[in-house]
């Protein structure tokens, strides 16, 4: 395997190439750990990245609050088949109130149907989960609970509440009793004035750094840790190990890990055919090899799990841009060839050949969701997307309008592909039906419905 100074190198290289300004990059496998770091935690400081700085990593907190829920389930206080009606009476969720509908497994799968991007700051006090919680009463929802898959950040603020609700405690006081100080990690942390004793990275936006550097407390259980590479791969480890600390004492049974990892709800998207959900887990195959993974993005940082459970691999990339993608994927096949011999398959692409599509037109139309419009016409033959983000997100991140051509990626004329830029790797896009026969689109892992 090669060493942690020729991973630098390596970094260093790629992450200048692609324009990220600081990155840092972890491997663990089969208990030895290699880091290498590269770049700047701000490009308006210069403060040099370190193999143990401090990086935002978004959506991978999810994979912890459902850990900590699956040791909610050993202790018998409540069922993946518990409803929030069951669990905290009282909690109206929606206009229609499906509280007594909506499950924990439905959290956990992105199943529960409710518009999942609801960033409402509701204060820094201990009780903004609370609050936020209780806001989801104006909620609506996209389809039934169980019906299909839709990444859902608020369904995870939910879950954490009833954490809150069973320990007694805040969501942040019960991610430190339960994994935290039993994993041993010195440098996991939900907020800033934790973070900022350490060298913690700034996000960035076309290489300037942001103007927030963080997202709301309100939304913690779905996004807001901050950690080291280090204090990451043990949290991975944890899992490759079947819910044994480092120390070999159980956290998780390994009937509670290998749960997680069981497939539970199809993904409606093209690119990966084995695409799943499990409980927080995102599953895939490379080839033969099954995959556990999740990602992370928040204000201009993005961060990247990745493992492979046969090879007993686990591989962390950290960033201070949200544009880092291209890094992703010129790296980690480096690094999984390398250290166990895997292939990464490629993402997505255009149709090698020309793709006479049956009546793109019908596609056209807009579409919407919690925080964005997809405004879809035709143009020249092509379809094209105007995407706007709106409500609170739009206010956080500033984003502009953006417009994108949507290419067929096959002959089915459902799925497209899109990129911002001719550098940037494709993304996938589909158009679908809900069971009902409402018109969707399925971008960004979420599901927007065509408006009437």
């Amino acid at each position: 395997m090669r060493s942690a100074g020729d991973w630098t190198s390596r970094l260093s290289e790629l992450a200048e190439r692609t324009g990220v300004p600081g990155a840092v990059l972890g491997i663990w496998a089969d208990g030895d750990e290699t880091l290498a770091a590269c770049g700047v935690l701000n490009t308006a400081t210069g403060v040099q990245s370190t193999t143990d700085s401090l990086f935002q990593i978004g959506s991978i907190t999810k994979v912890w609050t459902a850990t900590m829920l699956m040791q909610l389930v050993e202790e018998r206080r409540l069922s993946l088949d518990s409803t929030i009606g069951d669990l905290m009476p009282g909690t109206r969720i929606g206009a229609e109130d499906i509280g007594h509908q909506v499950t924990i497994q439905h959290l956990l799968t992105h199943t529960s149907g409710l518009d999942g991007d609801i960033f409402t700051d509701t204060g820094r006090g201990d009780d903004c989960i609370s609050r936020y919680v209780d806001l989801l009463a104006d909620a609506t929802s996209a389809f039934a609970p169980g019906v299909t898959y839709s990444y859902c950040n608020s369904g995870f603020v939910l879950a954490g509440r009833v954490i809150e609700v069973l320990d007694g405690r805040s969501w942040d006081e019960s991610l430190r009793e339960r994994l935290i100080g039993p994993l041993g990690l010195t440098k996991t942390f939900t907020l800033p004035e934790e973070a900022i004793r350490y060298r913690a990275a700034i996000g960035h936006d076309d290489g300037a750094p942001v103007r927030v550097w963080g997202l709301p407390r309100s939304i913690g259980p779905a996004c807001l840790i901050t950690a080291s590479a280090h204090d990451l791969l043990v949290f991975a480890g944890m899992h490759l190990d079947n819910g044994d600390t480092p120390r070999g004492e159980p956290l998780l049974s390994h009937s509670s890990a290998a749960a997680m990892r069981q497939p539970r709800t199809a993904i409606p998207s093209f690119d990966d055919g084995a695409a799943a959900i499990g409980l927080g887990w995102r599953l895939g195959r490379w080839g033969e090899q099954p995959i556990i993974c999740h990602d992370g993005d928040t204000i201009g940082q993005s961060a990247y799990l990745r493992i492979a459970p046969r090879a007993r691999v686990a591989v962390c990339l950290l960033t201070n841009t949200g544009d880092s993608r291209p890094l992703y994927e010129n790296l980690l096949p480096e690094v999984f060839s390398s250290v166990a011999g895997i292939a990464m398959p490629a993402g997505p692409g255009p149709a090698s050949e020309t793709v006479t599509e049956i009546s793109p037109e019908r596609h056209a139309g807009r579409y919407e969701r919690t925080a964005r419009t997809y405004d879809v016409t035709l143009v020249g033959g092509l379809l094209r997307a105007t995407i706007i983000t709106t409500g609170v997100l739009g206010a956080i991140t500033g984003a502009p309008p953006e417009q994108v051509t949507l290419y067929p990626a096959d002959a089915t004329g459902m799925n497209f592909v899109c990129r911002s830029h001719d550098m940037d790797p494709w993304v996938p896009v589909a158009f679908g039906e809900l069971e009902d026969g409402t018109p969707y689109i399925f971008a960004s892992g979420r599901i927007a419905l065509r408006a009437s």
